[in-house]
């Protein structure tokens, strides 16, 4: 049996165990702006206070606002992982609530250019997070890219976050185009749910879904499923001016609720036929690629 052969068994070991434990969200969205990390920090605050232990894992290389709004500055990241043979247990940064957060850094940019045994090092380190978190939350990068689509294909559950703008619109099209023509992209192995940010009203966040909803039927003969949304809400422009988190500084808002809201859909939505551990996923891929 030679290396290659090897470490794929480790994968596929790490796979089976973690079907049982951690639950993988990606947040993610077609460009910046629209509150994409934001709802990655009010959804980890809800899922604590629902009893589950959280780790968001940043991988929006470059923009680092989880940190920001958590108020605290990490002394690792992801690259000393990789290449500085750092356990990840040692690189997570505790939050508010205890809420654990890993930085990507230029771990995330340098993930295409490791080599085998680094791949092996990474996968075994991640699969540690099965015993210190119930919920991983990964925090991408905007836009259409390789590395946002790795994780998005990577993962059972998918926040699509956009907002009314007509460009919002059409980025979160172009993801999800993007998303639809990747030959690892299974309708069973990914669920999309799309929530609108920002929305004047209930009826604008109707508007927002089933105009998007309708081009992916129409071009892509796909099917999004409707999550909730988020108001826009002055207590939450505050929060956000002030790199706060609305659910920690202003919990009876009305965004706050909505996040509450959301969480417990995401909690309660059933992946039991289609579970896998999504980072563990994308370094699979990328040693088949190499193997």
């Amino acid at each position: 049996m030679d290396q290659a052969e090897n470490l794929r068994n480790v994968i596929k070991a790490q796979n089976i165990r973690s079907v049982e434990r951690t639950k993988v969200i990606t947040i993610t969205s077609g460009k910046g702006g629209v509150g994409k990390s934001n709802m990655a920090v009010n959804l980890a605050v809800h899922f604590t206070r629902m009893g589950k232990r959280v780790i968001i894992l940043d991988a929006d290389f470059g923009l680092a606002n989880v940190e920001v709004m958590f108020g605290t500055l990490p002394n690792y990241n992801l690259s000393d992982v990789i290449f500085k043979g750092m356990s990840i247990r040692d690189i997570i940064t505790t939050g508010p609530m205890g809420i654990g957060f890993v930085s990507g850094g230029s771990g995330v940019v340098g993930l295409n250019n490791l080599n085998r045994e680094q791949i092996a090092f990474l996968v075994h380190n991640l699969s540690l997070l099965n015993d210190l978190c119930d919920i991983l939350i990964i925090d991408t990068g905007a836009g259409v890219s390789d590395q946002v689509l790795e994780f998005v294909l990577a993962s059972p559950e998918v926040v699509l976050v956009s907002t009314p703008e007509p460009s919002s619109l059409t980025d979160s099209y172009s993801l999800m185009k993007a998303l639809y023509k990747s030959p690892k992209y299974s309708k069973e192995g990914t669920n999309v749910h799309l929530v609108a940010n920002k929305v004047e009203s209930e009826a604008e966040a109707n508007a927002v879904y089933t105009k998007l909803r309708s081009v992916v039927q129409k071009f892509l003969g796909g099917d999004l499923d409707y999550l909730g949304y988020v108001p826009y809400d002055n207590q939450l422009e505050k929060a956000v001016r002030n790199q706060k988190v609305v659910s920690l500084e202003y919990p009876s808002s009305r965004a706050a609720k909505n996040f509450e809201s959301l969480a417990a859909k995401l909690l309660k939505k059933d992946d039991s036929t289609h579970f896998r551990w999504g980072v563990s996923h994308i370094f699979n891929s990328l040693l088949k690629d190499r193997a």
